[in-house]
């Protein structure tokens, strides 16, 4: 098979392509999440939602975040370990999650999961009562009868029974099915909620969610996508990459766009450093004086490249969207001026806030 030599602007332009951030915009939500595979969810308010940020960033005014409730009312997507995926992409982690507790990784955490979850049976046989009784329920309503507490150095230090219903529902046993004020998660028993009769294969789903994987990314490396794809080489950046064949000799009109800090053209810092030569980082936990771009700064992209950083905050008391300051990696043109206004006042638009500028 040929190796794709790749320019650093074509692999940009591959990403955001596949990425669906260029001018053409998706016909629909659901369409939309088809191709990107996920929606991560991160629920920091400072401006929205991160997953409402990255379907309006590729939606534009079409998109209503009561689009992505009724999507998963109706079960249309689904909220699946810390993702809103498609609901048909369940049955690619059925295999996975029949074998949770067979499968014996070398090194990784999996069998630090599997002995703590085996050390909490009684705990997790009361969880799995209490729902059938009286589920769906948030995490804060089911008792702690956990027996080995769940010690970390993060937040989740001896939240236990949080713990446990997520790797619960990394076995396949329990499912989130809403979530309380638009907070909380609601557990329920997943033989309430999943089909029982589409479960693919665990080689051949490993093998189609590297090539789901890979159609949203359109170039990765070979350690995410395994050999789906074909092989490519990108000037200028070391490594083996695989490429998606329908991204190439594409033509491109790119846009601008302001993007959640964890969308997925950034999320890979190290990728998003190598093509897009884009310095960045999340510092809303950094202590203020040492924030460069601010607590939320949203990256910022022109055409296909990322130009700058947005330092906003939605103030919902005041009912404005404060712009603190724009950063600029690069002089903006006045196109590019022109252009980034524009989506930061259809920022404030869809926010229905008013837009203070600095």
């Amino acid at each position: 098979m040929i190796t794709h030599q790749v320019s650093r602007e074509q692999g940009r332009r591959i990403a955001v392509r596949a990425q669906w951030l260029h001018r053409d915009r998706p016909a629909g939500l659901l369409e939309l999440v088809r191709q990107l595979t996920l929606l991560q969810v991160d629920l920091t308010p400072a401006v929205a939602p991160s997953a409402d940020l990255v379907a309006w960033s590729r939606l534009g005014s079409a998109y209503c975040p009561a689009d992505l409730e009724a999507a998963l009312g109706d079960q249309a997507l689904i909220e699946l370990q810390g993702m809103i995926r498609p609901a048909e992409d369940l049955a690619l982690y059925r295999a996975d999650m029949a074998d949770w507790d067979q499968r014996d990784e070398v090194g990784g955490w999996h069998n630090t999961y599997r002995d703590w979850v085996a050390a909490n049976r009684g705990c997790r046989l009361d969880i799995l009562d209490r729902l059938r009784t009286d589920g769906p329920l948030p995490a804060r309503e089911i008792p702690d009868t956990c027996d080995v507490p769940w010690r970390s150095t993060g937040w989740t230090n001896n939240r236990n029974v949080l713990r446990l219903l997520e790797l619960m529902e990394a076995r396949g046993e329990v499912a989130v099915v809403g979530r309380q004020a638009g907070r909380d998660r609601l557990w329920d028993l997943a033989e309430r909620v999943f089909p029982d009769d589409n479960v693919v294969p665990a080689v051949e789903a490993s093998r189609l969610r590297a090539l789901r994987r890979l159609r949203s990314l359109g170039i990765a490396r070979v350690k995410d996508v395994k050999d789906v794809g074909e092989p490519a080489v990108i000037d200028g950046v070391r490594g083996n990459w695989r490429v998606d064949p329908a991204q190439l000799d594409q033509p491109f009109s790119g846009r601008a766009a302001l993007l959640s800090p964890v969308d997925r053209l950034v999320y890979d810092r190290k990728r998003m450093v190598e093509i897009f030569e884009f310095d960045y980082q999340l510092e809303m936990y950094k202590p203020a004086a040492k924030r460069r771009w601010g607590y939320y700064a949203l990256p910022i992209l022109y055409g296909d490249r990322l130009v700058g950083k947005l330092d906003a905050a939605s103030d919902r008391p005041a009912g404005v969207l404060r712009v603190n300051a724009i950063h600029q990696d690069v002089p903006f043109s006045k196109a590019m001026s022109t252009a980034i206004h524009q989506e930061i006042e259809s920022l404030a638009t869809f926010l229905n806030l008013k837009l203070q500028l600095p």
